[in-house]
């Protein structure tokens, strides 16, 4: 935890393509039309396919286990909220600050930002994550 201090940051990116909808769907057993319907989803406010939250927040759970904190990292809370949906064929990059260390343990709270390629927002929150020291 020595490597870690307020305000700093860390990031990932993810192309978001139909072999991943599908191979969340096998995991998951999300198979709602939004996903794989398109005259289905035409007639929702969304207008075309659209992937699993699942997979958004996913992007979360490497960047917080492979970069920051970094390996052996675990969530113990997230408070966020789906701000806009996230298409097939977009790229998301997931944002994570650190906005508090606690003295004692090796717990973090994060503040999280995820957003598409044209810069709008999709995911908004926080996180409190431990981390097991490898």
């Amino acid at each position: 935890m020595d490597h870690l201090s307020i305000g700093q940051k860390a990031s990932r990116s993810l192309k978001i393509t139909e072999s991943h909808v599908k191979t969340f769907a096998e995991l998951s057993g999300d198979y709602t039309p939004l996903h794989f319907d398109e005259q289905f989803v035409k007639k929702t406010k969304f207008g075309k396919l659209v992937a699993q939250g699942g997979l958004t927040t996913g992007l979360l759970h490497a960047l917080v286990a492979m970069d920051m904190p970094g390996p052996g990292t675990v969530f113990l809370s997230q408070n966020w909220k789906f701000t806009a949906p996230v298409f097939i064929g977009d790229t998301i990059t997931a944002e994570a600050e650190i906005i508090s260390l606690h003295q004692s343990k090796p717990v973090v709270q994060l503040a999280i930002v995820i957003k598409r390629q044209n810069g709008e927002t999709v995911l908004k929150g926080e996180a409190w994550c431990y981390t097991f020291s490898p």
